[in-house]
């Protein structure tokens, strides 16, 4: 079975609210299985629109990442994230 991979770009537009996300969103995670492979760092935009944050969360499986996102655990947290943040974010199946 893939893996599923969440894959976001961020803009924080509110620091410290942002920071109620990181930790609200740990207990969705958790439960779920995701674990971060990439959490900020450096980078560089070589095309499209500057965002100067960067995720990648994997889980087991692109139902389980589809799951996780869908939960109720999550959905509270993505309530604090939208408030404090612009994110473009996709879930996508790995290969096999």
């Amino acid at each position: 079975m893939a893996k599923g991979y969440w894959i976001g770009h961020v803009t924080v537009t509110n620091p410290e609210g942002y920071k109620e996300y990181v930790a609200a969103n740990a207990e969705a995670f958790r439960k779920y299985g995701g674990r971060f492979l990439v959490r900020g760092g450096k980078y560089e935009t070589r095309s499209g629109i500057e965002r100067q944050r960067h995720v990648v969360i994997e889980f087991d499986s692109y139902e389980q990442a589809k799951a996780c996102y869908d939960s109720p655990e999550y959905q509270a947290a993505a309530k604090i994230r939208d408030a404090n943040a612009i994110v473009d974010l996709v879930i996508v199946e790995g290969v096999e």
